[in-house]
């Protein structure tokens, strides 16, 4: 039982150092000065800037009782947490429902101008393919 600490119960009181202790001595316009989105987001917009390859946007209704459906196909290089998180953009912006399936990203209704425009943001060549 090397190096484990034992936590008292016999109503002794316990021992603990926060974590956030040294924040209370930093002056609050030290801490408001870096937002914390920028931190994450200014790698992701580093790694958007380049082209991130082409994208197909098709309009489709066969098999799906006459509904319309934009679907994203022609993704390489990502993976599925990121398809996931792309789909959940379209949806939000489309006020549509939406899925991932097969590797593609499936959005219902034809949104395929605002499907583009957020492939676009996210460094990818929207080509609208089909009819």
């Amino acid at each position: 039982m090397k190096g484990k600490k034992r936590i008292p119960i016999q109503g002794e009181p316990i021992q603990w150092k926060s974590p956030f202790a040294p924040l209370k001595s930093m002056p609050l316009d030290s801490l408001s000065a870096v937002p914390s989105t920028s931190i994450r987001t200014e790698g992701l917009a580093a790694a958007h800037k380049k082209s991130r390859g082409r994208v197909d946007i098709i309009r489709q209704t066969a098999h799906r009782g006459g509904k319309t459906v934009t679907v994203v196909t022609g993704f390489t290089g990502i993976g599925q947490p990121e398809k996931e998180d792309l789909a959940k953009r379209m949806q939000k912006a489309c006020g549509a429902g939406g899925t991932v399936k097969e590797g593609r990203i499936e959005i219902q209704g034809d949104r395929r101008e605002i499907v583009a425009k957020i492939l676009a943001e996210a460094g990818f060549r929207p080509v609208f393919a089909g009819g």
